[in-house]
């Protein structure tokens, strides 16, 4: 695969899981109905803005490959949480069950090091 390739498909594998996680905090500040309802069920409408204002800044930090590594460990236990939360009430934790597996995904497509280890290369003198 060619660098530009190579650049173009982390561009798309940082940014698709980065704007489904923002698009979700944003619908947590506008507040619409299905959104309150849902976290009225849970009893956590009070921190409903804080919540969204972390998904927004992991997925910020996610972006960059700098700051990759440490937004990928906070979205999993963020989504992690919300997993257990919906799991504890009773409920099918399917969004946060896909976001997270989307997130992973792109996180193995853009550095595989965080999953598998990866062997240094020996040179020899």
């Amino acid at each position: 695969m060619s660098p530009k390739t190579k650049r173009i498909v982390d561009i798309i594998a940082a940014v698709i899981p980065a704007g489904l996680v923002m698009l979700s905090g944003v619908f947590k500040f506008i507040g619409g109905e299905q959104v309150v309802q849902g976290f009225t069920a849970l009893g956590v409408i009070q921190y409903l803005p804080v919540l969204g204002t972390a998904e927004i800044c992991f997925a910020l930090l996610y972006i960059p490959r700098k700051t990759m590594k440490m937004g990928f460990i906070l979205l999993s236990c963020y989504f992690a949480g919300a997993m257990a939360t919906e799991l504890s009430h009773g409920m099918a934790p399917a969004s946060p069950t896909i976001t997270l597996s989307i997130i992973w995904i792109s996180a193995f497509i853009r550095d595989r090091s965080i999953f598998l280890p990866v062997a240094e290369r020996t040179q020899n003198a």
